[in-house]
């Protein structure tokens, strides 16, 4: 929990400190284009080398990998918070990148090795709620260190936390690992690296450039999905793949998996948006702004234990479709806030938009890893932090250009007749633009930045709200019913005409999303209790029948019990 509130507290925290970073006088005078790679580096990092971390994670042990990210995480925050400039920040952002690929995996395969039955969904869900306390820790926190000190004591209330999450796992958490020895995939780890880097680079790039024409901007997108694509292949044919893709080809996991990558695309680009129109456009100060965001961070605390309870209710679907519909709504209610908007309007607005996003969340990821073997949970886990980083690039860069585009031809006929220096700066964005006006006193030039970025995020929140509605639309479609399956009957994630026993990823009411206590897992011991835990740090799982040839569609479970098939 400690780990996971870690990541969500240093997003929201630089989130928060971009407008403080922007200015001439008390930060690093970052433009737009490096304030996203200050955010990029770290995600670019974070999705190349997710898979790679899962591997090791399986392969050397999960708290071994997950103290090592730790400790990174903690040297690249006390880089960032002495950076002399922006390059620097960028360069220590993608270092504290590394530690948090090192850390997601493996802390949810922690989960998966730790719990059974609906402990596991509710521990999932908790862990999502301590995220949900990262949102909102950190911008308040923020807001008080960048009133009193620098800018770079943001990033150093990362060690503390980090100093308080290795005392807790050296004290309670077992060295969990497969017992079968897996080979490194050396090709698919060069592959996975090269790809996501290439994708993942030209994606930012895509966000700082007028046009998406430029070889800069296509060439290293294409040659990622080639090597992507490659590295797919590769994975297929390897005896012992780091990865099988063919759980990305199952509806449900595939298509779960994309609607979560999507979401995550909406967050980013508007946390992006949300960071300037509060402290710019609308002039509060830091603490105000970090004030102003917690209802979103409330209601995602409250919103992925209540999703995890409604699921058990209901199914899957009923729950999360309409929460990510009502979610891509409140994302474009964006495009009717103004300069003088009722701040309690956007403060309702938010607590609905953060607790749908947390019932999307929670329930979506702890079906969706409980499907994965407890041998491969390392790199299975990777690839849902991978999709959902890969959707923050995106979103980070598509959000970035839609605003920087919009944003100076909406400024543009406000600057006639000006000093050729005023207007160049003005056009960067909006931050330059009210430094300019208030280093040549004019008053006007200021309002009309305030404007054109105003009319930025309404084009943006638009194409957010699409973007969002889209990932409802993904969510549906993977969720839905297959033949012979009665709605009343099942609820089953993924119930086709192939569909197997023991592959649910949802459940009928009242049913967990793993199995029976007492039950136990292919490959697991038995089930104490049913209730929380495998103790003893030398708890692992018998291995594979044939551990050189994984099965196409590996399986978690022996055939639930308690789930008969309507056919």
């Amino acid at each position: 929990m400690v780990c996971s509130m870690l990541i969500w507290l240093d997003n929201t925290v630089l989130s928060t400190a971009l407008e403080t970073l922007a200015d001439p006088v008390h930060g690093l005078n970052a433009t737009p284009s490096e304030l996203q790679w200050a955010t990029g580096s770290y995600t670019l990092t974070f999705a190349t080398l997710m898979f790679t971390a899962g591997a090791l994670s399986d392969r050397y042990g999960h708290r071994s990998v997950l103290v090592t990210g730790l400790v990174v995480f903690a040297g690249s925050s006390v880089w960032a918070a002495y950076a002399g400039g922006a390059g620097q920040l960028i360069a220590a952002r993608a270092a504290m990148g590394v530690g948090s690929a090192l850390i997601m995996p493996a802390s949810l395969a922690i989960l998966m090795w730790t719990f059974t039955g609906p402990a596991r969904s509710t521990a999932i869900a908790v862990s999502s709620t301590s995220a949900g306390v990262g949102m909102a820790v950190g911008p308040v926190l923020a807001g008080v260190l960048l009133e009193h000190y620098w800018w770079g004591s943001v990033f150093l209330v990362n060690v503390p936390v980090v100093v308080l999450a290795l005392v807790g796992i050296a004290l309670l958490v077992p060295d969990f690992r497969s017992p079968v020895v897996r080979p490194l995939d050396p090709a698919g780890m060069l592959l996975s690296i090269g790809g996501l880097a290439a994708l993942a680079y030209g994606l930012i790039r895509a966000g700082q450039v007028p046009a998406w024409s430029s070889t800069d901007v296509w060439a290293p997108i294409v040659a990622g999905l080639v090597l992507l694509a490659v590295f797919v292949l590769v994975e297929l044919r390897v005896k012992v793949p780091s990865f099988d893709p063919r759980l990305l080809a199952r509806r449900a996991f595939g298509g779960g998996n994309a609607a979560l990558g999507l979401l995550l695309f909406a967050v980013s680009a508007l946390t992006f948006y949300n960071a300037f129109y509060m402290q710019g456009a609308r002039g509060y100060s830091p603490m105000e702004a970090g004030l102003a965001g917690l209802p979103t961070a409330l209601g995602a605390i409250l919103g992925a234990p209540l999703g995890a309870y409604l699921v058990r209710r209901w199914s899957l679907r009923l729950v999360t479709v309409p929460a990510l519909t009502v979610a891509a709504l409140t994302m474009g209610a964006y495009g009717l806030f103004g300069l003088r908007t009722p701040l309690g309007w956007i403060e309702l607005l938010l607590l609905v938009q953060g607790l749908s996003i947390g019932m999307v969340l929670g329930p979506v990821t702890a079906a969706l890893i409980s499907t994965l073997p407890l041998d491969r949970a390392g790199a299975g886990s990777a690839v849902t932090n991978t999709v959902r980083q890969t959707g923050s690039v995106i979103g980070i860069a598509v959000g970035g250009t839609i605003m920087s585009i919009v944003y100076r031809r909406a400024v543009e006929p406000s600057l006639d007749g000006m000093p050729g220096p005023v207007r160049d700066q003005a056009r960067v964005s909006a931050e330059q633009a009210r430094h300019a006006a208030a280093t040549t006193d004019r008053p006007a030039l200021a309002r009309a930045a305030d404007d054109a970025f105003v009319h930025a995020m309404h084009v943006g929140a638009v194409w957010i709200m699409f973007v969002t509605l889209l990932g409802a639309i993904v969510l549906l479609i993977s969720l839905r019913s297959g033949p012979g399956a009665e709605a009343s009957a099942s609820h089953d994630l993924d119930r086709g005409p192939d569909h197997e026993p023991g592959h649910d990823l949802n459940h009928e009411p009242g049913h967990d999303l793993d199995h029976e206590p007492g039950h136990e897992r292919d490959g697991g011991g038995p089930v104490t209790g049913g209730a929380t835990s495998r103790t003893g740090a030398d708890v692992r799982p018998a291995p594979d029948p044939v551990p050189h040839a994984p099965d196409p569609l590996p399986h978690v479970s022996d055939p639930l019990p308690h789930v008969s098939d309507p056919d």
